[in-house]
């Protein structure tokens, strides 16, 4: 996968070229369906993620392109694992009744995960706007790095400076998304 580059990657499966899609269902499956089993899914549920991303990605590239950052391969499972994610969401959020069942429209699911995967991107991108020293505090900070480790890695007075400064980058993220553009798109305000 890595001779071709994004665009013809994206241009092939717009294609429907069954080589290019052999190609990713072997370079990539086995890194998500490792995912989607290591997060309580099976087989079955990776091959649906999967087939849902490329299909994501296909509607994505066909109605208003996709930017693609980093590697095709990368982008790909941060989609499929962004998918997975919401999945098991969707299922501790649901009641399990064996009488009733819901009907959903797999195409509004669809446009529900595109959306989702444009924030994500959003919010990736504002991102690197941050400061050096706001990039490692918040990453940190996702990793759930314990604040005490965060006052010394970053030689602050005490927890609560190093609570304010989370804060203060969060707020500066946030900040960040909330004036692009594309911001009310993706809200629907």
């Amino acid at each position: 996968m890595n001779k071709l580059n994004n665009h013809t990657i994206v241009d092939s499966l717009l294609k429907g070229d069954q080589e290019v899609m052999q190609l990713l269902y072997e370079s990539l499956f086995p890194k998500v369906l490792s995912y989607v089993r290591n997060n309580q899914g099976s087989k079955e549920d990776a091959e649906e993620i999967f087939h849902d991303a490329l299909y994501q990605i296909m509607i994505r590239a066909s109605t208003k392109g996709v930017q693609i950052n980093s590697t095709f391969d990368g982008y790909v499972y941060t989609v499929c694992r962004n998918l997975w994610l919401a999945e098991i969401k969707s299922r501790q959020r649901k009641v399990r009744n064996e009488g009733v069942f819901e009907l959903k429209d797999k195409d509004d699911e669809i446009v529900a995960a595109i959306i989702n995967q444009e924030r994500w991107e959003l919010m990736e991108e504002q991102f690197l706007n941050l400061s050096d020293t706001c990039r490692e505090l918040m990453k940190d900070y996702f990793k759930k790095v314990p604040y005490k480790e965060i006052v010394k890695k970053f030689s602050y007075s005490s927890e609560n400076v190093a609570f304010q400064k989370v804060f203060k980058c969060k707020k500066r993220l946030m900040d960040l998304v909330k004036s692009h553009p594309n911001y009310k798109n993706l809200t629907g305000l």
